[in-house]
């Protein structure tokens, strides 16, 4: 069965046993030995339901991928079309790089950072580097990785048009290799600080005279996309502003992108892949019982979806709502950052709120998006190309924040 509650990296089983080891991206854990008549043939459900559930993880692996051309076309058509070159580059860098450097160090520091930060619990080294030498981790160290060069791909966004190249390698051995999995370590590696086990949430539950306090992030609002705004915003804060972006008085000077039709036709790409972002999490498609294969989930492959689509419709109108009482028209622009923000803010809480909490969820991300874009520009003088950190920043927190207000469970303090 892959859970999705954590991540891990390892999924290997004899038959007859119940396995179960955390690693640092994805929690997978099949069981096989139970058998079920079909026909003339006897069948392990056990080993049907870990056989789907791979090649469910697998599938959606490579349509994460395809946020990749989206994040292209998206940051590519808001810059001038003379540094199209430069932002493409980069993208292609943070796959190729990064998978490389995840895979040799990143996969097995976020285990690392699981195993330390949870009481009782021994550093495995050889479980935490499991992919060298274990085919049985590969599924689901790719899932681990799509997820990790998504949030690195952020960053390229806020830095565009002026960030050297080499500068930017670095940064993307930098947060690939330490930031990020130390990031998801703490959240969703093995038990990990922020869990139930976790050296946190047990102390906040102590102090509190409660159970264990635990952080609820399905899908990575936080761990991934406001991990990757916070990057982007520093980073561009580092870097400066381009040339001729604030006049002599620091008041802000537009620079239009050379092409809408790819900032938008890049959105949808997302869009679309990030369906597989959040619904493939949902990792557990059957539920074997008694030695059969009984139920398909799906409610909750169907609940995650719907509150996708419900929040990333949401976001596109919140935004577009507040540029139009602004200018009296609508911008294409901003409603496509608002639709992302619409699913950033439900990314972490779609398997969790009801469908009126996803769109409520997301008219806030929507909403925010261009008051944040504006406050970064205009107030603290950052020149966030892309608006990376209203769109995956600001939006994430306040996806995850607010995952208590409308669980489906009701309100409650441990989560």
């Amino acid at each position: 069965m892959l859970t999705n509650s954590r991540d891990s990296l390892d999924a290997r089983v004899a038959p007859g046993t119940e396995f179960e080891r955390t690693r640092g991206n994805r929690q997978i854990e099949w069981t096989r030995g139970e058998s079920l008549m079909f026909g003339d043939l006897l069948l392990q459900a056990g080993a049907i339901k870990g056989g789907v559930e791979a090649i469910w993880v697998l599938v959606v692996s490579f349509l994460i991928f395809f946020m990749q051309p989206g994040f292209a076309l998206l940051e590519a058509g808001q810059v001038r079309a003379k540094n199209a070159g430069n932002v493409v580059m980069k993208n292609l860098t943070d796959w190729s790089l990064g998978v490389l450097v995840f895979f040799a160090v990143g996969a097995g520091v976020s285990a690392v950072a699981g195993f330390v930060t949870t009481p009782n619990t021994a550093v495995d080294l050889g479980a935490a580097f499991s992919q060298f030498t274990d085919p049985g981790s590969w599924i689901v160290w790719l899932f681990g990785a799509v997820f990790a060069m998504t949030a690195a791909t952020i960053v390229s966004g806020a830095v565009a048009e002026r960030m050297s190249y080499a500068s930017y390698v670095f940064y993307v051995i930098a947060l690939v290799a330490v930031i990020y999995p130390v990031v998801s370590g703490f959240a969703w590696g093995g038990d990990g600080l922020l869990s139930k086990s976790g050296y946190l949430g047990v102390l906040i539950g102590n102090t509190l005279g409660s159970d264990p306090i635990f952080y609820k992030d399905f899908a990575g609002a936080t761990v991934v996309h406001a991990l990757g705004g916070i990057a982007g915003l520093t980073a561009a804060y580092m870097v400066g502003p381009r040339k001729g972006r604030f006049d002599e008085n620091g008041d802000p000077s537009p620079i239009p992108g050379h092409s809408m039709l790819f900032a938008v036709i890049g959105t949808l790409f997302l869009a679309f892949g990030w369906y597989a972002f959040n619904v493939g999490t949902q990792a557990t498609v059957l539920t074997v019982d008694g030695g059969a294969v009984t139920a398909f989930q799906g409610d909750a492959l169907g609940r995650v979806a719907l509150n996708t689509t419900l929040a990333m419709g949401a976001g596109m109108i919140g935004s577009t709502l507040v540029t139009t009482f602004w200018d009296g028209k609508p911008d294409p622009l901003f409603g496509a950052n608002g639709l992302l923000a619409g699913l950033v803010a439900i990314t972490g809480a779609c398997a969790h709120v009801t469908w009126a909490g996803a769109i409520v969820l997301g008219v806030i991300g929507g909403v925010q998006t261009p008051l944040v874009y504006r406050w970064v520009v205009e107030s603290l003088g950052i020149d966030d190309v892309c608006g990376v950190f209203a769109v995956h920043g600001s939006a994430g927190f306040i996806g995850t924040i607010l995952i208590p207000f409308f669980d489906v469970a009701g309100f409650s303090l441990s989560q």
